[in-house]
């Protein structure tokens, strides 16, 4: 009885005062190596609620992600609460957490979409407020970026997949040439559909399970997949999928054996 309220008792620490690093590195088909690897930092669910991921609990984030000095920095979506009320104090302003994000620094800047919660709860003021803050929101769309030694990549955002925001047509036809392509997308249902044109598809909205199980794995897996895509670095038929293990939580706020972390990604 002790030993399981211990146990019960650190899922809530896990969440609220550890976080990870967890870097991958490798090269994707259609990237080139580079002299430096290409750095990019992926947050994923932050879920911005009191008292599990107040603005202290954002500032720490956005100091740790900073000193990776990454090249540039991508969200992918879910900033906004996923606790119902028993256990939350109450919501974390937007204006405060973009606020927030808004502190992190990369040369290459700072790119986004949104997740499920957010489309379900104000998309349209999150948009904004991002925007607003330095932050480009992608929803089916693309752009090419240039990095320091010249070298291009097409980066681009699917819009939100549970609430039926995406159009994968429409963000493949925004990618007008053969250079490396980035995918964006909150949920990581979409990768079965996805050809190896797209070099790397970065995914959240799992958490990683949330609570693993040693022996047994993830206890619930938000996908149609199950565990198939539930978490890490996962290569199928040549193409590419990082699912981040995310920040932080929904539905009880608590991580047992998955910690919040930050995804690093070292590319070519």
């Amino acid at each position: 009885m002790a030993a399981g309220l211990g146990l019960f008792s650190y899922a809530f620490v896990e969440s609220r005062y550890r976080l990870a690093t967890t870097t991958y590195r490798f090269t994707p088909p259609r990237w080139p190596k580079l002299a430096k690897p290409l750095r990019i930092a992926v947050l994923a669910d932050i879920h911005a609620v009191e008292p599990w991921m107040p603005i202290a609990r954002i500032d720490e984030i956005v100091r740790v992600t900073n000193a990776l000095k990454p090249d540039l920095i991508l969200h992918l979506g879910d900033y906004v609460h996923g606790i119902p009320r028993p256990f939350r104090l109450g919501p974390v302003p937007i204006a405060e957490w973009s606020a927030a994000l808004a502190k992190l620094e990369a040369p290459l800047g700072a790119y986004a979409v949104l997740g499920n919660h957010d489309c379900t709860q104000d998309p349209e003021g999150i948009r904004r407020a991002l925007m607003d803050n330095g932050i480009p929101v992608f929803e089916n769309e693309a752009k090419k970026i240039k990095a320091a030694d010249g070298f291009e990549f097409w980066l681009a955002g699917l819009g939100d997949q549970v609430v039926r925001r995406h159009d994968l047509g429409k963000t493949m036809r925004a990618v007008t040439d053969d250079a490396p392509m980035i995918l964006m997308a909150h949920e990581p249902d979409i990768f079965p559909q996805l050809s190896e044109r797209v070099s790397l598809t970065l995914c959240g909205h799992t958490h990683g399970g949330q609570v693993r199980i040693p022996g047994f794995g993830p206890l619930l897996v938000p996908s149609r997949y199950g565990s198939r895509y539930a978490y890490g670095h996962i290569v199928e038929q040549n193409r590419h999928l990082v699912v981040s293990g995310g920040l932080g939580c929904t539905f009880l706020p608590l991580r047992f054996a998955m910690p919040p972390e930050i995804v690093l990604l070292e590319l070519g």
